[in-house]
């Protein structure tokens, strides 16, 4: 699988070529991660509400995706509403979006690294 500055490629055959932006695969985590509950955004994000109205590019702020001979790894820095077990929601990110990319895209993700950039006091349990 090789990579190049307009995406990553899963596919090359007779029929064609198949790529990935890296961007879509941050698009990826940043949605497996908000839905798990106890997050609250990402970090430096938007809430979900406001994700279809403004698109969803703005959901792979706070993601970063690393991506070498086809395999992933993934930051994620999110915000957690207050009330909530960091280890545990931060275990459950992690599955969530480890699962996610994987199912989507076919790529292996190696890790999934998780930084909980602040605690949200408006959101409780």
């Amino acid at each position: 699988m090789a990579e190049d500055r307009k995406g990553f490629k899963i596919k090359d055959d007779k029929l064609g070529e198949v790529k990935i932006a890296d961007e879509v695969i941050a698009i990826i985590a940043g949605l497996a991660a908000t839905e798990i509950e106890g997050v609250s955004s990402m970090a430096g994000n938007i809430t979900n509400e406001l994700v279809s109205r403004l698109g969803m590019k703005n959901l792979s702020r706070g993601i970063r995706v690393e991506v070498e001979e086809g395999i992933v790894n993934v930051k994620v820095a999110l915000n957690i509403a207050y009330g909530y077990s960091i280890p545990d929601v931060s275990s459950k990110v992690q599955e969530r979006v480890k699962n996610a990319v994987e199912n989507m895209t076919g790529l292996e993700v190696s890790g999934v690294n998780v930084r909980i950039a602040s605690v949200d006091m408006g959101k409780n349990k």
